[in-house]
């Protein structure tokens, strides 16, 4: 795995599985920032990997079961769908964007998800600032991922708040997973309607997040 993709694997993967909310008092909701939620939640998913790694790497299922269970309620699946599509998704259902958007989730996670049981050197995330979006879009949580020998990952998280902070956008070392899907979905979706493009992401036919050279 190329080194981008490899950051983009567990800048993805850690965020979007951490959606399990903390146990907090109804007065202590407002206090939680989005970069404190999703650097705790990052936290929390690395010290899970770790204490359940060979479990995880006897039975694939169980990880998979693990991703499933945790990722509902943290990734603005629809929101970031509706972006990837871009031009494409201008009058397009509900339902079909919700068939794109939990095709290409469930693709992405059953690739990246699998990624993160080889992280080695017990990686954190540190929290360096956040910022707001223009026209109240959202907030940018700027993260960097730091690994035991290696250099810090920038990492940008952009989340809103739709019943709860949630992530719809990550951009790792500046790219952009969304402006990447977009550009790589675009040739498909002028060939192929919604919910033939989101058929072939569950087939398999078609893959996001695929260098130039087929690394992923």
């Amino acid at each position: 795995m190329k080194p981008l993709a490899f950051s983009l694997s567990l800048a993805l993967a850690l965020p979007l599985l951490a959606s399990a909310p903390v146990a907090v008092h109804a007065q202590q909701v407002a206090t939680i920032t989005p970069g404190k939620q999703v650097v705790d939640n990052g936290t929390r998913i690395l010290s899970t990997l770790q204490q359940r790694r060979a479990e995880f790497q006897k039975s694939p299922d169980t990880l998979r079961a693990y991703i499933d269970t945790e990722l509902r309620n943290v990734f603005d699946r629809e929101y970031a769908a509706r972006l990837v599509l871009g031009p494409h998704g201008r009058g397009a259902s509900d339902a079909d964007v919700k068939l794109f958007a939990d095709a290409m989730t469930d693709n992405l996670m059953q690739r990246y998800g699998a990624a993160l049981l080889g992280f080695d050197g017990k990686p954190r995330i540190r929290l360096k600032g956040e910022s707001p979006l223009p026209n109240n879009r959202g907030v940018k949580v700027s993260t960097e991922i730091l690994r035991e020998g290696g250099d810090p990952i920038p990492v940008d998280y952009y989340v809103r708040n739709n019943g709860g902070w949630k992530i719809f956008d990550v951009m790792v070392e500046g790219v952009s997973y969304v402006q990447t899907f977009r550009s790589q979905f675009d040739a498909p979706l002028r060939q192929k309607s919604i919910p033939q493009v989101a058929a072939d992401l569950r087939a398999g036919s078609i893959s996001p997040g695929t260098d130039a050279d087929g690394a992923r």
